[in-house]
Protein backbone atom coordinates (compact mmCIF):
# COMPACT_ATOMS: atom_id res chain seq x y z
CA UNK A 1 0.00 0.00 0.00
CA UNK A 2 1.29 3.86 -0.33
CA UNK A 3 2.26 5.36 2.47
CA UNK A 4 0.08 7.52 3.66
CA UNK A 5 0.10 12.07 2.72
CA UNK A 6 -0.77 14.26 5.57
CA UNK A 7 -2.51 17.18 4.35
CA UNK A 8 -0.12 19.66 5.29
CA UNK A 9 2.18 17.75 2.84
CA UNK A 10 0.02 17.45 0.34
CA UNK A 11 0.15 21.63 0.23
CA UNK A 12 3.71 21.11 0.38
CA UNK A 13 4.34 18.95 -2.75
CA UNK A 14 1.65 21.77 -4.73
CA UNK A 15 4.64 23.99 -3.43
CA UNK A 16 7.41 21.96 -4.41
CA UNK A 17 6.20 20.86 -7.87
CA UNK A 18 5.01 24.79 -8.64
CA UNK A 19 7.46 25.60 -11.93
CA UNK A 20 7.90 29.17 -9.71
CA UNK A 21 9.39 26.74 -6.86
CA UNK A 22 12.75 28.71 -7.11
CA UNK A 23 14.84 25.95 -7.06
CA UNK A 24 16.49 26.89 -10.80
CA UNK A 25 14.51 24.21 -13.14
CA UNK A 26 13.23 27.26 -15.28
CA UNK A 27 16.87 28.14 -16.72
CA UNK A 28 17.41 24.25 -17.88
CA UNK A 29 15.30 22.69 -21.50
CA UNK A 30 16.01 18.99 -20.13
CA UNK A 31 17.89 18.30 -23.39
CA UNK A 32 14.90 19.65 -25.45
CA UNK A 33 16.90 22.65 -26.07
CA UNK A 34 19.38 20.04 -28.41
CA UNK A 35 16.43 18.29 -29.54
CA UNK A 36 14.30 21.03 -31.12
CA UNK A 37 18.35 22.08 -33.03
CA UNK A 38 18.56 18.71 -34.32
CA UNK A 39 14.72 18.33 -35.51
CA UNK A 40 13.88 15.42 -32.93
CA UNK A 41 11.37 18.09 -31.47
CA UNK A 42 9.82 19.84 -34.25
CA UNK A 43 5.98 19.37 -32.99
CA UNK A 44 3.40 18.63 -30.15
CA UNK A 45 3.75 14.93 -31.28
CA UNK A 46 7.24 14.93 -31.49
CA UNK A 47 6.97 16.49 -27.96
CA UNK A 48 5.81 13.75 -26.34
CA UNK A 49 7.77 11.05 -27.86
CA UNK A 50 10.72 12.74 -26.39
CA UNK A 51 9.12 13.12 -23.15
CA UNK A 52 7.52 9.62 -23.01
CA UNK A 53 11.09 8.61 -23.74
CA UNK A 54 12.85 10.81 -21.08
CA UNK A 55 10.06 10.17 -18.26
CA UNK A 56 11.26 6.10 -18.55
CA UNK A 57 14.69 6.40 -18.57
CA UNK A 58 16.03 9.89 -16.76
CA UNK A 59 12.71 10.53 -15.40
CA UNK A 60 12.94 6.79 -13.72
CA UNK A 61 16.20 7.08 -12.21
CA UNK A 62 15.56 10.44 -10.74
CA UNK A 63 12.28 9.45 -9.32
CA UNK A 64 13.99 6.05 -7.60
CA UNK A 65 16.69 8.28 -5.42
CA UNK A 66 14.80 11.43 -4.95
CA UNK A 67 12.06 8.42 -3.16
CA UNK A 68 14.60 6.81 -1.54
CA UNK A 69 15.89 9.81 -0.36
CA UNK A 70 12.72 10.31 1.11
CA UNK A 71 12.35 6.85 2.59
CA UNK A 72 15.54 8.08 4.80
CA UNK A 73 18.61 6.07 2.99
CA UNK A 74 21.96 7.96 3.38
CA UNK A 75 22.02 10.70 1.37
CA UNK A 76 26.10 10.98 1.12
CA UNK A 77 25.49 6.99 -0.58
CA UNK A 78 22.57 8.11 -3.04
CA UNK A 79 24.67 10.99 -3.78
CA UNK A 80 27.70 8.74 -4.97
CA UNK A 81 24.78 6.41 -6.71
CA UNK A 82 23.65 9.29 -8.88
CA UNK A 83 27.18 10.04 -9.78
CA UNK A 84 27.64 6.60 -11.34
CA UNK A 85 23.99 6.71 -13.06
CA UNK A 86 25.51 10.21 -14.81
CA UNK A 87 28.43 9.28 -17.20
CA UNK A 88 28.20 12.37 -19.06
CA UNK A 89 30.47 15.19 -16.93
CA UNK A 90 27.54 17.88 -18.30
CA UNK A 91 24.80 16.40 -16.96
CA UNK A 92 26.89 16.07 -13.41
CA UNK A 93 27.50 19.24 -13.50
CA UNK A 94 24.21 20.18 -14.49
CA UNK A 95 22.10 18.01 -11.48
CA UNK A 96 24.72 19.42 -8.96
CA UNK A 97 24.10 23.55 -9.86
CA UNK A 98 20.09 22.57 -10.00
CA UNK A 99 21.04 20.69 -6.16
CA UNK A 100 22.93 23.28 -4.71
CA UNK A 101 20.15 25.94 -5.86
CA UNK A 102 17.27 23.63 -4.59
CA UNK A 103 19.03 23.23 -1.17
CA UNK A 104 18.63 26.74 -1.05
CA UNK A 105 15.15 27.14 -1.70
CA UNK A 106 14.56 24.06 0.58
CA UNK A 107 16.25 24.75 3.88
CA UNK A 108 14.55 28.30 3.36
CA UNK A 109 11.26 26.53 3.30
CA UNK A 110 11.48 23.58 5.33
CA UNK A 111 14.82 23.97 7.05
CA UNK A 112 16.00 20.63 9.46
CA UNK A 113 19.27 18.39 10.02
CA UNK A 114 19.41 16.49 7.42
CA UNK A 115 19.13 19.23 5.17
CA UNK A 116 21.68 21.34 6.86
CA UNK A 117 24.18 17.93 7.19
CA UNK A 118 24.07 17.37 3.41
CA UNK A 119 24.46 20.94 2.69
CA UNK A 120 27.59 20.73 5.06
CA UNK A 121 28.76 17.56 3.71
CA UNK A 122 28.49 18.70 -0.47
CA UNK A 123 28.84 22.50 -0.23
CA UNK A 124 29.45 22.75 -3.83
CA UNK A 125 25.78 20.98 -4.23
CA UNK A 126 24.08 16.89 -4.28
CA UNK A 127 22.55 16.05 -6.86
CA UNK A 128 18.98 17.77 -7.54
CA UNK A 129 17.01 13.98 -7.12
CA UNK A 130 18.77 13.22 -3.71
CA UNK A 131 18.17 17.09 -2.63
CA UNK A 132 14.54 16.93 -3.68
CA UNK A 133 13.72 13.94 -1.77
CA UNK A 134 15.29 15.31 1.54
CA UNK A 135 12.92 18.36 0.78
CA UNK A 136 9.83 16.08 0.29
CA UNK A 137 11.08 14.11 4.03
CA UNK A 138 11.61 18.09 5.28
CA UNK A 139 8.10 18.72 4.44
CA UNK A 140 6.84 15.42 5.81
CA UNK A 141 5.70 13.77 2.52
CA UNK A 142 6.60 10.31 1.49
CA UNK A 143 9.16 8.31 -1.30
CA UNK A 144 5.83 8.06 -3.12
CA UNK A 145 5.01 11.94 -3.30
CA UNK A 146 9.12 12.43 -3.96
CA UNK A 147 8.67 9.92 -7.07
CA UNK A 148 6.06 12.03 -8.89
CA UNK A 149 7.74 14.73 -8.34
CA UNK A 150 10.71 13.95 -9.78
CA UNK A 151 8.72 11.98 -12.50
CA UNK A 152 6.86 15.00 -13.17
CA UNK A 153 10.08 17.53 -13.71
CA UNK A 154 11.71 14.96 -15.92
CA UNK A 155 8.73 16.41 -18.50
CA UNK A 156 7.46 19.42 -17.87
CA UNK A 157 11.14 20.93 -17.91
CA UNK A 158 10.95 20.27 -21.61
CA UNK A 159 7.43 20.36 -22.31
CA UNK A 160 7.73 24.00 -21.11
CA UNK A 161 11.07 24.98 -23.18
CA UNK A 162 9.64 23.21 -26.00
CA UNK A 163 6.89 26.49 -25.68
CA UNK A 164 9.59 28.94 -25.81
CA UNK A 165 11.40 27.16 -28.43
CA UNK A 166 9.12 26.58 -31.01
CA UNK A 167 6.62 29.17 -29.91
CA UNK A 168 4.45 26.07 -29.80
CA UNK A 169 0.72 26.87 -28.41
CA UNK A 170 1.25 26.16 -24.05
CA UNK A 171 -2.38 24.51 -24.73
CA UNK A 172 -0.99 21.90 -26.82
CA UNK A 173 2.46 21.80 -24.42
CA UNK A 174 -0.17 20.78 -21.97
CA UNK A 175 -1.62 18.11 -23.28
CA UNK A 176 1.05 16.39 -23.70
CA UNK A 177 1.86 16.11 -20.13
CA UNK A 178 -2.03 15.14 -19.35
CA UNK A 179 -1.62 12.20 -22.05
CA UNK A 180 1.91 11.34 -20.27
CA UNK A 181 0.02 10.94 -16.54
CA UNK A 182 -1.18 7.41 -16.64
CA UNK A 183 2.40 6.36 -17.21
CA UNK A 184 3.57 9.19 -14.60
CA UNK A 185 2.13 7.11 -11.93
CA UNK A 186 3.43 4.05 -13.33
CA UNK A 187 6.89 5.59 -13.12
CA UNK A 188 6.57 6.69 -9.70
CA UNK A 189 5.05 3.61 -8.64
CA UNK A 190 8.07 1.78 -9.92
CA UNK A 191 10.59 4.08 -8.55
CA UNK A 192 8.86 4.51 -4.85
CA UNK A 193 8.99 0.26 -4.67
CA UNK A 194 12.51 0.52 -5.31
CA UNK A 195 13.03 2.75 -2.75
CA UNK A 196 11.49 0.30 -0.57
CA UNK A 197 13.87 -2.47 -1.66
CA UNK A 198 16.78 -0.12 -1.37
CA UNK A 199 16.22 0.01 2.21
CA UNK A 200 16.99 -3.44 3.25
CA UNK A 201 19.06 -4.26 -0.09
CA UNK A 202 20.94 -0.78 -0.84
CA UNK A 203 21.31 1.15 -3.44
CA UNK A 204 21.76 -1.06 -6.15
CA UNK A 205 18.08 -1.75 -6.09
CA UNK A 206 17.76 1.75 -7.78
CA UNK A 207 16.65 2.50 -11.37
CA UNK A 208 19.85 2.85 -13.69
CA UNK A 209 17.49 3.18 -16.75
CA UNK A 210 20.38 5.18 -19.57
CA UNK A 211 19.43 7.60 -22.10
CA UNK A 212 22.85 7.76 -24.16
CA UNK A 213 21.40 10.56 -26.67
CA UNK A 214 20.69 12.23 -23.52
CA UNK A 215 24.33 12.28 -22.76
CA UNK A 216 25.88 12.83 -26.03
CA UNK A 217 23.43 15.83 -26.41
CA UNK A 218 24.43 17.33 -23.15
CA UNK A 219 28.02 17.27 -23.98
CA UNK A 220 27.33 19.39 -27.01
CA UNK A 221 25.14 21.68 -26.11
CA UNK A 222 27.51 22.48 -23.14
CA UNK A 223 30.04 23.76 -25.88
CA UNK A 224 27.71 25.62 -27.54
CA UNK A 225 28.95 29.30 -27.65
CA UNK A 226 25.01 30.35 -27.46
CA UNK A 227 22.32 28.82 -26.13
CA UNK A 228 18.65 29.77 -24.67
CA UNK A 229 18.78 27.11 -21.40
CA UNK A 230 21.96 26.41 -19.10
CA UNK A 231 21.51 22.41 -19.97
Amino acid sequence: MPEPTVPAARAALLVLADGRFPAGGHAHSGGAEAAVKAGRIRDAGSLEEFCRGRLHTAGLTAAGLAAAAAAGLDPLVLDEAADARTPAPALRATARRLGRQMMRAARATWPGPELDALAAARPRGAHQPVVLGLAVRAAGAGPTDAAHIAAYESVSGPATAAVRLLSLNPFDATAVLARLVPELDQVAARAAEAARRALDEGPDALPAASAPLLDITAEAHAAWPVRLFAS
